[in-house]
């Protein structure tokens, strides 16, 4: 059984966050989208997207394409500017399996989200806490748990990258790096 979202709509369990609507594009009601993520296939593909304004809901895609570093869309219901900009700020999430399949040893960013990390001599760094792209290659944020002493969490920007990320071990959600806590 799928959970049920706020306005009674039947959610399902496997929505991944992929982009969230940065405006309108145009006067006929195509919305714009920022994607969380460089590779945006799996919202070119998915014909269902699930938004959260107004309520969380599904939404039919008529049609979308790149562009520029943005997505643009047509959505069912959704026929001039004003409906568009309702529609800025909104998360837009996808179900799993409208995701490519990976080759070996790829890896989508959300599923690294929330690994331990640990370096070659076995000391903890932290946790995944998000990733980045600098435009030469994905950069994991690591954040140490904060202790008493600490406001905020420290954290380690460690290159995702064969020459520093040894294994990860997607099954204990453990990635070990050829890393130390005093590398800048």
């Amino acid at each position: 059984m799928l959970p049920e979202g706020a306005s009674g709509v039947v959610v399902p369990d496997d929505l991944v966050l992929v982009a969230y609507v940065s405006g309108a594009y145009g006067l006929a009601g195509w919305i714009r989208l920022r994607p969380y993520s460089a590779e945006a296939s799996a919202l070119l593909h998915a014909k269902t997207w699930w938004m959260d304004k107004p309520a969380v809901q599904d939404v039919s895609v008529m049609e979308v394409r790149t562009q520029g570093e943005d997505i643009v869309a047509r959505l069912m219901g959704v026929a001039d500017r004003v409906s568009a900009e309702n529609l800025r700020g909104a998360t837009v999430q996808i179900r799993r399996s409208h995701f490519p399949p990976l080759a070996d040893n790829e890896f989508y960013w959300v599923d690294l989200i929330g690994h331990e990390v640990e370096n070659l001599q076995g000391v903890s760094l932290g946790v995944v806490v998000g990733l980045m792209d600098n435009g030469a290659h994905p950069i994991l944020r690591v954040a140490d748990l904060p202790n008493a002493d600490q406001k905020k969490p420290e954290e380690l920007l460690i290159p995702f990258v064969d020459r520093f990320v040894s294994n990860v071990d997607q099954t204990a959600k453990r990635i070990t790096v050829d890393w130390d806590r005093d590398y800048q």
